[in-house]
């Protein structure tokens, strides 16, 4: 392969979005069950705002997946790979609307600070693509860690 970035850095960005994948998937069948799972006086809002979320994560973890293969590396794609490589812990039971919706704040900026870990090496290996990738699922993260705080305003 020679697309103008060594093996040594192709690799070691491969490895970067390998953990943004697993902390996306982690953060989507969080909110997926979160979708499922509210109760209470914000039900119809945090169920719309939920699906929401999840369906963009959905798309977001085939677009990370695509890259890393781009740069010639197999992307994880199981359960026990995910749970190695990940930020975010499994939230267990069911919680309360308003830790839901905490737990997800937690979760969106957990993504953000994993994508921006990758930026050194990319920045340095001039990988324009990945760059641009990292720019826009931060960008994403970072709306929804705000939109999810703002209902924990009183």
């Amino acid at each position: 392969m020679n697309t103008g970035i060594d093996t040594q850095d192709r690799q070691e960005i491969a490895e970067g979005l390998s953990r943004l994948l697993a902390d996306t998937y982690t953060l989507y069948l969080k909110t997926h069950n979160f979708h499922w799972n509210v109760t209470g006086p914000m039900f119809q809002t945090l169920h719309l705002m939920f699906e929401t979320q999840y369906n963009e994560l959905a798309l977001a973890v085939d677009a990370i997946a695509e890259r890393i293969r781009a740069l010639g590396y197999p992307a994880p794609a199981t359960y026990s790979e995910f749970s190695q490589l990940t930020s975010i812990e499994e939230t267990l039971g069911v919680p309360k609307a308003k830790e839901m919706i905490q737990l997800l704040v937690e979760g969106q900026e957990s993504v953000v600070r994993t994508a921006r870990s990758v930026f050194p090496t990319v920045d340095a290996a001039n990988d324009e693509p990945t760059a641009d990738l990292l720019t826009q699922r931060m960008h994403i993260h970072e709306k929804t860690a705000w939109m999810l705080r703002s209902l924990l305003e009183e």
